[in-house]
C-alpha cells in the first residue's frame, strides 16, 4: 500500500507511528492511531475498533490475527507512568478501524478515501478507481449533510425553514443561485439530487461548506433562524472566495456528472474485495510453520 503517509494527524503520518514485533511483523499501536484518527476519547474509539472487530469476522478472517489486546506505559508525572488499555493492530485492522469509523471527523473521512481505494486499486481501472473516490466522497456529503441539520435544528432553525437554511448555503458558494436555479443552470432534473449529479470535486467543496457551517454555528451558540441562515449563506461566500483566489473553477461551472446510481452499479458490477494483499493483511503472528 502506497502513499499510507497521506493519513496524518498531528503531522505524524500513518507510516511513521509503525512498529515491528519480536516476529518482525508490522504492526501499529491503537492509542497512536487513535490520534491519527481524530478521536479525543478513548471509548469512542474503541466502539469503532468494535466495529471493526465484527467486520473482520464478516469477512472470513479471524480477529485473533489482527487484534491483539496489548497494555501501554503513558507518562502521566515527572517519571511516573501508568499502563493503560491499548490494541496492537495489523495494517488490515487499522483498515477496518477507519472503514468503521465516524465519517463526519475529516481524518476518517479522509482515511476511509484512502484506504477504500488503496486497497481496491489493483482490480480497478483508473477511471473506476475515479468512480470510487467520488462514491465515498457523495457518501461522506451526505453524513455531513445530516450533521449540518442537526447543528442547524440545535441553532433553532425549524424543520419547515429546513430548505431555505440549506439553500442559503447554496447561495453562498454558487455566486446567488439557489438550489433550483443551480439544476436549471445545468439542466438536471428536478427530481434529482443536486449532490447526485456532483463529482468529487463539486463535492468536496460542499462538503468542506457544510462542515465549516456546522462548527461555526456551535463555536458561537447560534440560537437564532435568520442568523442561522446568514451564518451558512457567509460560509458558502468564504468557500467560493478562495477557489476564486486559487483560481479554481467556481461550482455554478462545473458540468454536471452523471447520475451517482451509474456509478453505484458500475462498482458493483467488480466484486469487492476486503482481503488486502498477502503482505499487507499479514496477521501480528506468523504462521507456526514460519516460526523457527
Amino acid at each position: 500500500m502506497k502513499n499510507s503517509s497521506l493519513i496524518q494527524g498531528c503531522n505524524t503520518s500513518f507510516e511513521d507511528t509503525k512498529k515491528t514485533n519480536q516476529y518482525g511483523i508490522e504492526y501499529w499501536s491503537a492509542r497512536d492511531l487513535q490520534n491519527l484518527l481524530g478521536y479525543s476519547q478513548w471509548r469512542r474509539f474503541e466502539n469503532a475498533i468494535e466495529r471493526a472487530v465484527e467486520s473482520c469476522k464478516q469477512s472470513g478472517n479471524n480477529p485473533n490475527d489482527h487484534f491483539a489486546g496489548a497494555g501501554k506505559m503513558v507518562e502521566i508525572g515527572s517519571k511516573t507512568g501508568r499502563d493503560v488499555e491499548d490494541w496492537h493492530l495489523s495494517r488490515f485492522a487499522c483498515y477496518l478501524i477507519a472503514q468503521n469509523g465516524d465519517p463526519r471527523k475529516p481524518e476518517i473521512a479522509h482515511a476511509q478515501k484512502y484506504f477504500a481505494i488503496q486497497t481496491r486499486r489493483q482490480e480497478l481501472s483508473d477511471a473506476m478507481a475515479a468512480d470510487l473516490e467520488r462514491l465515498e466522497s457523495r457518501k461522506q456529503a451526505s453524513e455531513e449533510f445530516k450533521a449540518l441539520s442537526g447543528a442547524a435544528r440545535e441553532a433553532g432553525v425549524q424543520n419547515k425553514m429546513f430548505g431555505m437554511f440549506h439553500d442559503a448555503g447554496y447561495k453562498g458558494l454558487y455566486g446567488g443561485l439557489g438550489v433550483d436555479a443551480i439544476k436549471a443552470r445545468k439542466g438536471i432534473s428536478s427530481k434529482e439530487q443536486l449532490m447526485d449529479r456532483m463529482g468529487t470535486t463539486e463535492l468536496i467543496a460542499n462538503q468542506f461548506r457544510m462542515s465549516q457551517t456546522r462548527e461555526k454555528l456551535k463555536r458561537e451558540n447560534i440560537q437564532n433562524q435568520r442568523d442561522a441562515m446568514e451564518t451558512h449563506e457567509m460560509v458558502g461566500k468564504k468557500v467560493r472566495s478562495v477557489i476564486e483566489e486559487i483560481g479554481g473553477t467556481l461550482p455554478e461551472n462545473i458540468p454536471p456528472a452523471e447520475p451517482i446510481k451509474n456509478v453505484e452499479k458500475r462498482l458493483k458490477k467488480t466484486k469487492p474485495v476486503l482481503l488486502l494483499a498477502d503482505n499487507e493483511s499479514a496477521g501480528l503472528v506468523p504462521k507456526k510453520s514460519k516460526i523457527k
